[in-house]
């Protein structure tokens, strides 16, 4: 590995999203050495990658413009994929392979969608809400398309919102959750008037998009690519044509670092004490995987993240009780859109679940535990390392992924060669032995 690819930081941040790029900006503001990291090509995360709709839009471009002007290090289109050792990471770009060392490490991760298994998802056109509006967002020409949009959350109407705007035809949105779930959410959103602000702009962009509570897709159709989706819609089977179908069943945290790392993890989310640090010492988390909450409460847990690195724990003090609030609505946003039983018989026996390696329905339902499918049909080996399956099958079987190995990402087989070199290395320079 060349001396040129490695450094050293006082403050590491993984994950250049809202929460990442809080914690690097009020990290530097304290006066510390800081870099932050991301396998993209640049900040912002899902939700701010490519431009940012209503109020998200301030915030946006507050918060990015202060990372662009602060003394921070950034190193994008690094995927981080390996911790040899306490302090130190691994990451492959295309520079090739980096080692990056730290006194302290701030993990915002963030968080992807779920897709839950039905016939016909495999279908070309059929994919994620929020997947479907960054590839617009990179260009993709949507007007004139028909968009059906169905899952479950706020993030629904966002997405239809957006590719409303960019001129698409958006027939139906499905919402999972009931009508007396919505009914009492709109009601507690007195509390959060910032919210009700929200909803308003949202209600008139969508104006005369039906809007279907109690719905879901119940199966896809067509021959190269998506034509038309049945949903149930109250009960109801209803066909719907379409060219795109975007589903999003709630987001998963990607904990795979963390764990990998060591942080105690429970209920699918990494443990933090009240200034985000986890199990491990001078190891803190902020955003989606310490607990699905949002843009708000991810600015706020990145920038206590980062006081508390910096032992600035007074400034961190200063922002509990704001994020006691956004944690509130985090867990109203939980009870809400909590996926409902029903969408666990949406498969049928030859769906496929594992789309890496052709793992059908009725194959996993053979065994009792995510190792003992993953033995037997290699669900969770192929490319995506189980991030798309495993969910599913959480959901699914109420499996629970039980263990994450090094690579945590696909890498060059040169990387692979310098983790071996990098190990070496440090193994004679802990017994003084010199090449």
């Amino acid at each position: 590995m060349n001396k040129g690819s490695e450094q050293s930081f006082e403050v590491l941040v993984i994950g250049a999203g809202p929460a990442g790029i809080a914690a690097a900006v009020r990290a530097s503001e304290c006066g510390a050495h800081v870099g932050i990291v991301d396998d993209n090509a640049s900040s912002g995360g899902q939700i701010w990658r490519g431009g940012s709709e209503h109020t998200e839009k301030q915030d946006s471009a507050r918060w990015t413009d202060r990372l662009q002007t602060a003394d921070v290090t950034k190193l994008y289109g690094k995927r981080v994929f390996h911790s040899p050792g306490a302090g130190v990471l691994l990451a492959e770009g295309t520079d090739g392979l980096s080692e990056l060392r730290y006194r302290n490490l701030i993990v915002a991760t963030g968080a992807r969608e779920r897709f839950l298994p039905f016939p016909g998802w495999t279908l070309p056109n059929v994919m994620g809400a929020g997947g479907l509006q960054a590839i617009v967002k990179a260009g993709l020409p949507i007007r004139g398309k028909r968009v059906v949009i169905a899952g479950t959350g706020p993030l629904l109407l966002a997405v239809a919102a957006y590719l409303r705007k960019q001129g698409a035809e958006i027939p139906i949105v499905c919402e999972q959750a009931s009508w007396t779930s919505l009914a009492r959410f709109a009601a507690r959103l007195v509390s959060y008037p910032g919210k009700i602000v929200q909803a308003i702009q949202l209600k008139k962009e969508l104006a005369g998009v039906v809007f279907a509570a109690n719905s879901w897709p119940l199966a896809a159709h067509g021959m190269e690519r998506i034509e038309s989706v049945t949903v149930s819609r109250s009960g109801r089977s209803e066909v719907i044509a379409c060219d795109y179908l975007a589903c999003g069943f709630h987001l998963v945290p990607n904990v795979e670092l963390q764990l990998l790392l060591g942080c105690q993890i429970s209920g699918g989310y990494v443990q933090v004490d009240d200034f985000q640090q986890t199990s491990l010492p001078r190891v803190f988390c902020a955003g989606e995987p310490t607990g699905i909450g949002g843009l708000e409460l991810a600015l706020l847990e990145g920038q206590i993240a980062a006081y508390a690195a910096c032992g600035r724990t007074a400034e961190a003090r200063k922002l509990f009780g704001e994020r006691r609030r956004s944690r509130r609505f985090a867990r109203l946003l939980d009870r809400t859109f909590r996926l409902r039983p029903e969408l666990r018989d949406l498969a049928a026996a030859e769906t496929i679940v594992c789309r890496c390696e052709d793992v059908s329905y009725s194959r996993l339902q053979q065994h009792g535990s995510w190792r003992a499918a993953k033995l037997q049909t290699r669900s969770g080996m192929g490319p995506c390392q189980g991030r798309v399956c495993g969910p599913a099958a959480q959901f699914l079987f109420r499996w629970n992924p039980e263990s994450v190995r090094p690579p945590v990402f696909p890498v060059r087989v040169e990387s692979l060669i310098g983790v071996a070199d990098h190990s070496e290395a440090e193994q004679n320079a802990a017994t003084g032995v010199s090449r």
